[in-house]
């Protein structure tokens, strides 16, 4: 029953996940790069000032639904990197896990990006804008 009263509202629904986790990533971003929301930014030359830039950039991408499977894929990427090196270390036993080594938003993030990168950006979106062109 429930599903056949939402599943007319997939495709909006998936937009505004799209936007959603997009802007939310970029945030992510302009801490790194501009300091703000109590950070304190990050010199751009540096491993955390290029995770800032691909955050920044790819987020107002995939928010935009412009080249945003490219962008998903940067960012699905970069998050695994971001959970491997910094929260699960390589370290074995408990360390491995999402919740003990706090990396469950790098975790969900990446599988959300690669999701994104696989399906594409959907209907509402300026991709799906310039291909109809």
């Amino acid at each position: 029953m429930i599903q056949g009263w939402l599943a007319p509202h997939g495709e909006r629904a998936f937009t505004a996940m799209r936007v959603v986790l997009g802007l939310m990533f970029s945030i992510h971003g302009m801490q790194k790069l501009f300091g703000i929301l109590g950070a304190q930014a990050v010199p751009v030359a540096s491993q955390m000032g290029v995770g800032g830039v691909i955050e920044f950039t790819s987020g107002l991408l995939i928010a935009f639904g412009l080249f945003t499977s490219w962008a998903a894929f940067i960012a699905s990427g970069q998050m695994a990197v971001a959970y491997l090196q910094f929260h699960w270390k390589f370290q074995f036993g408990a360390a491995f896990f999402p919740v003990v080594n706090k990396g469950e938003l790098a975790v969900v993030y990446c599988f959300a990006f690669l999701y994104l990168a696989c399906r594409g950006p959907g209907p509402f979106s300026l991709d799906a804008y310039r291909s109809s062109r």
